[in-house]
């Protein structure tokens, strides 16, 4: 396959002072990501379904956004092996525990350093984007600065997928739905404008595919297009 050369990311120190809420709020959590998302957050579930509906073909280059501890980019790879995978994070402490996994699945991986709007890549240079749990993180003006970003990297045509907090869609979701909308910045997703949100950047075909009941809320699955 060929090679996919990646621009030179961002220095960490370049990033020093740039805030982000780490895994769960607190950043002695950070070891207990992967085994909250696998137990109360059926990550096993919505991650597969998100890879399926990306359709990510042989020599695609995929950027996992927030990429966590790379579960995602992993299994992204080892799904489709001749993609170039690219997981970026704005936390270092979860990017140390991604490098292992990487290592430990023996996946060849690009895992960068940096937030998700200010991206390290040029224009038009991804086929598809993948978002699992970042939005979430972000304040109202960083979703569309994020937002922002993505379509600028995507190549035309290329598809932004998301798994993310939704607008909770039967009676058992109202309340971990009303509780977690106060713990981070998941009142705009619970209200259910992120469909809004994607087409004031610019993508099209923008659609709800899943709706998924965790013990937090309901999860909801997104895919949006890039036109022409």
């Amino acid at each position: 396959m060929k090679k996919h050369h990646l621009p030179q990311q961002k220095h960490k120190n370049e990033l020093k002072g740039v805030a982000f809420i780490p895994a769960f709020n607190q950043n002695f959590l950070t070891p207990l990501y992967d085994f909250m998302m696998k137990w109360a957050a059926r990550e096993s579930t919505f991650k597969p379904k998100l890879v399926e509906q990306a359709r990510i073909e042989k020599g695609q280059r995929v950027l996992d956004l927030g990429c966590g501890t790379a579960t995602l980019s992993i299994q992204i790879k080892k799904t489709v092996p001749e993609a170039a995978v690219v997981g970026l994070d704005a936390d270092p402490k979860i990017l140390d525990i991604a490098r292992s996994k990487a290592r430990s699945a023996d996946v060849q991986i690009t895992l960068d350093y940096g937030t998700s709007f200010d991206l390290p890549y040029p224009n038009k240079f991804f086929d598809r984007v993948v978002a699992s749990m970042l939005l979430h993180h972000l304040a109202p003006e960083d979703k569309i600065r994020t937002l922002k970003e993505v379509y600028r990297i995507l190549k035309t045509e290329g598809e932004l997928h998301i798994a993310d907090f939704g607008r909770p869609h039967n009676a058992f979701m109202k309340l971990p739905s009303y509780v977690i909308r106060h713990l981070e910045q998941t009142a705009d997703l619970v209200n259910g404008i992120l469909r809004n949100m994607l087409l004031s950047v610019g993508f099209e075909q923008v659609e709800e595919t899943a709706k998924f009941m965790t013990v937090f809320g309901t999860f909801t699955l997104y895919r949006a297009t890039k036109p022409k």
